[in-house]
């Protein structure tokens, strides 16, 4: 499997044998074609419908352990998968990666600056660890160490809310990985909204001189920006490199530091399917054995990209564009948006805008056939746009999704409860809704 599938997305015959005996591929290999796995179907049953007398050993032994997939988002899944899957999944792309592999065989510290859901998840663990029943109600810097390499330093749900305390807090911990380094080198992983409220703050309040430039730098948790991507590459001469992938899969792609994706399918494949005829977006469907507990044929994993030229080509993938169950159809019936859409149409009308979230009532064709939109926004510099780009980008939107857009100015949007924010708002006030499946939950503690 080296990410080239078979010209019908069928498994070959030596993954078929790789997965003979678990049950809910038995009826597949029994008909000879093996449909769209969805994520229901692989909930039916749980867990008995995977299990196999090899299964079962490995979790006596330890080897194999239940999780659930990424929940900050999305419904969570139950899945089964070996100890620290994840970790090890961005430690080995880690090492390998082109641009920051010298980082790793330097021994750089990894400091990790994402949702507090993580944060959180790391100190529990290690709490059970040492025998306490319950959280510190502020967990000190060594209970929210992953392992010797890797430590967790935001204690907030909305970075926008840190204070001043918190980001000396924050930028003294960067110090510490700084200082175990001979050469004062360490690595930052990050959501890269969170690294961008960092430097908003860093900068407003002028602390550049207790912020150690980081070596290298990961943003792997969520949809990023292409602004908030432009803005960290402003402010760092590092490669900023973006993983994509999820609990149950690992990571499947990377970017490099000009921000190309090049495939990581170590014994995967990928297909891509429209997610509507004649659309450029694509659906992905994963087959893989990386997880020998529980491997995943014509998997459909909830995401959507696009490719450098329209085509099906999972090797020509130039955009990850949110979540298929997010996809808003526009009420022109030019095909459906996808969160990437939005995006570009933002970017193109102001470099400025930060956060923004589209709010539509209910379907996007609205009662009368034609229906409103909002497009609320903040900015890195907290200074509405003016009157031609906010002009600029209501234009925009409403190409996009044929939907009159007003464009709305505010200080502050507020971040979901997972700690990630929602684009699009069908009118829940925000609420958390389907996002991308970045490696996040599970007790790899890497979300």
């Amino acid at each position: 499997m080296d990410g080239q599938p078979s010209r019908s997305g069928q498994p070959t015959a030596d993954i078929v044998s790789r997965i003979r005996d678990i049950p809910i591929y038995r009826a597949s290999i029994e008909r000879g074609h093996f449909p769209i796995l969805d994520k229901p179907e692989i909930a039916r049953g749980f867990p008995d419908n995977w299990m196999t007398p090899a299964l079962a050993e490995a979790l006596d032994a330890g080897k194999a352990e239940f999780v659930l997939s990424t929940g900050t988002n999305h419904a969570r899944m139950q899945i089964i998968r070996p100890p620290y899957f994840l970790l090890n999944s961005y430690y080995r792309l880690w090492s390998e990666h082109p641009d920051i592999a010298g980082t790793w065989h330097a021994g750089c510290q990894r400091v990790s600056l994402t949702t507090v859901l993580a944060t959180e998840h790391v100190a529990r663990v290690n709490a059970k660890k040492r025998g306490r029943a319950e959280l510190a109600p502020v967990p000190d810097l060594e209970d929210r160490r992953l392992d010797d390499r890797t430590f967790y330093v935001n204690l907030t749900l909305d970075p926008a809310h840190w204070d001043r305390a918190d980001v000396e807090r924050i930028l003294a911990e960067i110090r510490t990985a700084r200082q175990a380094h001979p050469d004062g080198r360490y690595h930052l992983d990050c959501s890269g909204y969170h690294l961008a409220h960092l430097v908003r703050k860093v900068t407003d309040w002028g602390l550049w001189d207790r912020f150690p430039k980081p070596a290298s730098i990961v943003h792997a948790y969520e949809y990023t920006p292409v602004n908030v991507r432009h803005y960290l590459y402003e402010h760092f001469d590092c490669p900023v490199i973006d993983l994509f992938g999820s609990t149950e899969l690992g990571y499947l792609y990377y970017s490099d530091r000009n921000g190309r994706y090049h495939p990581y399918l170590d014994k995967m494949s990928v297909e891509l399917v429209p997610v509507a005829p004649d659309s450029g977006i694509f659906s992905m469907i994963v087959s893989s054995v990386r997880n020998p507990y529980m491997p995943l044929i014509r998997y459909r994993s909830g995401d959507c990209a696009r490719t450098l030229d329209g085509t099906p080509d999972p090797t020509k993938i130039v955009r990850f564009c949110g979540r298929e169950k997010e996809l808003l159809t526009s009420a022109h019936g030019r095909g459906p948006v996808a969160q990437g859409d939005l995006d570009d149409c933002v970017s193109d009308a102001s470099s400025r805008v930060f956060v923004h979230q589209l709010r539509v009532v209910g379907d996007a064709r609205g009662a009368a056939g034609l229906g409103e939109a909002e497009l609320r926004y903040t900015t890195f510099d907290g200074a509405p746009l003016d009157a031609s780009e906010a002009a600029a980008l209501s234009a925009g939107v409403e190409r996009l999704t044929g939907l009159a857009c007003r464009v709305e100015h505010c200080d502050h949007i507020p971040i979901g409860k997972s700690g990630k924010y929602a684009w699009l708002d069908r009118g829940t006030g925000g609420a958390d809704r389907p996002g991308r499946a970045d490696g996040t939950g599970g007790t790899d503690g890497t979300g």
